[in-house]
C-alpha cells in the first residue's frame, strides 16, 4: 500500500465526521449511531440524505453547500476516496456533512426506519453480468434494503453513464409501479437541469471526457410495497 493512502487513512481517524466501524458479526451488527445521527452527530432535526458509493464525496459535499438545512452522509468502503470529501468539508468547517466507511450491503445496520429522507447513487458499477444482478445498487434486493431506512415515499436518485444500468433501473421502477419523478437518457440536454444535477464527480468528468452520455432517474420508494425483480433478460443489452 502506498504512503499516500496510509497518510489518508491516518488523517481520516482525526476527522470527527468520519465513521469507520469494525464489523466482525455481519448478521447481528447494529451501529451505536443507528437512529441517533441527528441528535448525536448533526445536533439538529434536519432531513438526512445519503450518497451511496460516494467515491471522493463530490455530491455529498456539493449538496451540503447548497442545502445547509439538510444533513448529508457519504458512504463508501474506500477510505482513501472519502478522505477527499472529509478533508474539504473539515477545512470549510461544514457541520452538515459526514462520511461512513462501510459496505452498502450492511447499510440498514446504521440507520433506523425512516431516518433517511433521500438516497443518491452516483456512477456505481453497473454489474452487467447476469450472475452479478443482485449486486446492482438499484436491484429489487437493494431497494428492499433502502425501504428499511427511507421515510415512506422517500426519493432514490440514480446518475450513471451506463445505458445498461439506466434501462435496467427504469425497468425495475416500471415493473414495481414506482412513481418516476424525473428520467433522462441524456441529462445535460434537459431544460430542467438544475444546479444539483450539474454537480460533476471525478468519475463523471472522466466519463464525459470519454464522450459518454449521462443518464438520470429519480423515483419514489414506498415503504410497504413488495418489490420484484425483472426477468433475467429484461433490461439486458
Amino acid at each position: 500500500m502506498g504512503k499516500g493512502k496510509l497518510a489518508k487513512f491516518k488523517e481520516n481517524e482525526t476527522f470527527a465526521n468520519v465513521f469507520q466501524p469494525e464489523i466482525t458479526d455481519f448478521v447481528n451488527f447494529e451501529h451505536e449511531l443507528k437512529g441517533t445521527w441527528n441528535s448525536r452527530v448533526f445536533k439538529n432535526n434536519n432531513p438526512i440524505v445519503l450518497e451511496l458509493g460516494c467515491g471522493k464525496g463530490e455530491y455529498t459535499v456539493g449538496m451540503a453547500r447548497m442545502f445547509p438545512d439538510k444533513n448529508f452522509i457519504g458512504v463508501d468502503i474506500k477510505g482513501a476516496r472519502i478522505w477527499t470529501g472529509a478533508k474539504s468539508s473539515n477545512l470549510e468547517q461544514m457541520r452538515n456533512v459526514a462520511f461512513l466507511r462501510t459496505r452498502i450491503e450492511v447499510i440498514k445496520a446504521f440507520f433506523a426506519p425512516g431516518e433517511v429522507s433521500e438516497i443518491w447513487i452516483t456512477f456505481p458499477d453497473p454489474q452487467m453480468k447476469k450472475r452479478r444482478a443482485k449486486k446492482r445498487l438499484t436491484s429489487s434486493l437493494f431497494l428492499t434494503m433502502y425501504q428499511q431506512l427511507l421515510a415512506d415515499n422517500g426519493f432514490v436518485n440514480l446518475k450513471t453513464d451506463s445505458r445498461f444500468l439506466y434501462k435496467y433501473t427504469c425497468k425495475v421502477a416500471e415493473l414495481n409501479g414506482l412513481e418516476i419523478v424525473h428520467q433522462s437518457a441524456d441529462l445535460y440536454n434537459e431544460p430542467w437541469l438544475d444546479d444539483v444535477l450539474s454537480i460533476k464527480t471525478y468519475y463523471e468528468q472522466l466519463h464525459i471526457d470519454d464522450g459518454n452520455t449521462i443518464h438520470y432517474l429519480k423515483f419514489r420508494l414506498p415503504k410497504d410495497k413488495k418489490l420484484i425483480e425483472p426477468a433475467e433478460d429484461e433490461g439486458e443489452e
